[in-house]
């Protein structure tokens, strides 16, 4: 049932947004789009050499759990035996994967920290310690399973409080598996929730989804999904109020959807409490959220079976371990800037 509620009154408590650099910003600047439309494309943040390489470490990683029957040319060992488990669509989290050395020489690129700090007006970030994404069209041994539209911001925040990132490591086009997004969603979403739902229900969990009949409040007002398209290189980011999902590929792609999440934020917005929490899962070489500076939830890591027992695979530290750096623990919230 439709609830009124123009208005929000104690004791519910609104997080009012933080302060960001997308002010005065012209058109044709891809910060315009992000501010306009919820998301933008930055093209060549990655020299495509770079990105390529990238690439091959992440199919190696894969290939590096014994699966010797995986072969990237032969789409009939795309299969759920020849892979360790996946998180969610195809999606790997476990493994100490967040904290493999392609994944965080990735994150450190100039061109992905400069994007951030553009958007937030400050080099003093934080970095999510977020998954990998691997999709091989047309599996023969998985349905698909649709769309599963979603905002990763609760209704109790208002304005932009995080904008999260996919580092794209191979082509994404029309027919390619990848994200889509409802372009001004996010422009909209607070009054949605204030006319549409009953605020006595909000919870301060970021994540809120969408059936069918609540996107059609946004569909009445011009809002429609649309599939993002990048290349090799390229950095996609997105108002986390925007709401959107990803897609799997149709049956005429034929690539190999190889991207890492990747999201930095300002470290002033995490609590004391919040950067003890993510240095105890970065000493685990654990995983987070999309979220940067908070949501980091201390939990099991372990790669698990459909029987719920430990995969004999999984690890306590990645393959390769990045440099710890300066820059690479500032961004991990283990050293203050």
């Amino acid at each position: 049932m439709t609830t009124t509620a123009t208005t929000v009154t104690s004791p519910i408590k609104l997080l009012q947004e933080p302060e960001n650099a997308l002010v005065d910003i012209p058109a044709g600047d891809w910060r315009f789009d992000l501010r306009e439309n919820g998301y933008a494309v930055i093209k060549g943040v990655i020299p495509l050499e770079r990105a390529l390489g990238y690439q091959r470490e992440a199919r190696q990683w894969l290939k590096s759990f014994g699966n010797d029957e995986l072969d990237y040319e032969n789409p009939e060992t795309w299969v759920a035996k020849n892979l360790p488990v996946q998180s969610s669509i195809n999606t790997f989290s476990s493994y100490a994967i967040a904290h493999e050395k392609f994944m965080w020489d990735a994150r450190m690129e100039l061109g992905v920290i400069d994007a951030f700090a553009k958007i937030w007006g400050t080099d003093e970030l934080l970095a999510s310690f977020d998954s990998l994404n691997i999709t091989f069209p047309n599996r023969k041994d998985m349905p698909r399973k649709g769309a599963w539209q979603h905002v990763d911001q609760s209704p109790l925040r208002r304005g932009m409080h995080c904008v999260q990132g996919i580092i794209s490591l191979s082509e994404a086009g029309p027919e390619d598996g990848g994200l889509v997004v409802y372009p001004g969603s996010h422009r909209l979403v607070d009054e949605y929730f204030e006319t549409e739902t009953d605020p006595s229900t909000w919870t301060s969990k970021d994540l809120y989804w969408f059936d069918q009949a609540k996107l059609e409040w946004f569909e009445k007002r011009g809002v429609r999904p649309h599939k993002v398209c990048a290349e090799i290189g390229d950095l996609i980011v997105w108002d986390s109020r925007t709401i959107h999902y990803g897609s799997e590929p149709t049956e005429a792609s034929n690539t190999i959807r190889t991207v890492i999440y990747a999201a930095l934020s300002p470290a002033k917005l995490a609590s004391t409490e919040t950067l003890e929490r993510k240095a105890e899962v970065f000493g685990k070489y654990g995983g987070t959220t999309h979220w940067p500076h908070d949501n980091v939830v201390i939990r099991n890591y372990w790669a698990k079976l459909p029987d719920g027992s430990r995969d004999p695979r999984d690890r306590e530290a990645p393959l390769q371990l990045p440099e710890m750096s300066d820059r690479l623990l500032k961004l991990a919230g283990v050293k203050p800037y």
